[in-house]
């Protein structure tokens, strides 16, 4: 008996063990998506064409929506993403769009605004 709770002791620990905690690396920021602010989001530039970089930075990892508004404030394009607390670049594609100004903005899981910022389709 002895035997048997020493071998499911050690094989629980070498299972406990082999299991990797993955940390999420910090994410390399070039100084166009710099933000000072802790949380909102920042466009690599105004002008864009068919894609662009974007920073959105939260206080808190979750669940959050980046919307983009036309002209006439009527949402043309939702998408819903988990990030992790503090920066997060990701890519904004535009090519579907028509050659308009638009606004891009971001909402936690609860609907309140984060976050706001307008650009240019070319």
């Amino acid at each position: 008996m002895k035997k048997i709770f020493t071998l499911v002791f050690v094989t629980a620990i070498l299972v406990g063990c082999s299991k990797e905690d993955i940390l999420p690396t910090p994410q390399v920021v070039s100084e166009e998506l710099k933000m000072t602010s802790s949380v909102g989001i920042k466009l690599q530039t105004p002008f864009v064409t068919s894609e662009v970089a974007m920073n959105v930075k939260t206080e808190t990892a979750g669940s959050v929506t980046i919307k983009i508004f036309d002209i006439a404030n009527r949402v043309v394009s939702k998408e819903t993403m988990n990030v992790v607390t503090g920066d997060n670049i990701l890519k904004v594609y535009t090519s579907a769009l028509p050659s308009s100004a638009y606004r891009i903005g971001l909402f936690d899981s609860n609907g309140n605004q984060l976050g706001i910022t307008d650009f240019n389709k070319l």
